[in-house]
């Protein structure tokens, strides 16, 4: 795994997001809706046929419901580590395929930096 992949200390925050501060030095904090709307699983990445899951939409909720009152808050109710490569997050919406390797959090950096190129990715 290349060194900017590699993380040097993780923190989990169930109701807010997860923290990676890598062996690079750079830090990324990920919001619980970014990695909810980033799951690199089939399903949510469309690459068996079904459509994906909307941008911000709770699974069954119809995209342009004009009824929607309430929405339980997405949080995570179980992260584990998958081998020394990635991490699977139990969401609370029942989701629970994507498999989040660290290339992929990687990639999927919010940050200012991240986001204009600023920064090399593998």
């Amino acid at each position: 795994m290349p060194a900017n992949t590699d993380p040097e200390h993780i923190a989990i925050s169930k109701s807010k997001g997860i923290r990676i501060d890598w062996k690079d030095g750079h830090r990324s904090e990920y919001g619980l809706r970014h990695l909810r709307d980033q799951c690199p699983c089939a399903g949510c990445a469309e690459t068996h046929g079904a459509p994906a899951r909307p941008k911000g939409a709770e699974p069954g909720q119809a995209a342009s419901s004009p009824f929607q009152m309430y929405q339980p808050a997405l949080r995570m109710l179980a992260v584990e580590p998958v081998g020394n490569y990635a991490i699977r997050i139990d969401w609370s919406d029942g989701h629970n395929a994507g498999i989040y390797s660290y290339e992929h959090f990687r990639r999927i950096c919010p940050c200012a930096a991240c986001r204009s190129g600023e920064t090399s990715h593998p």
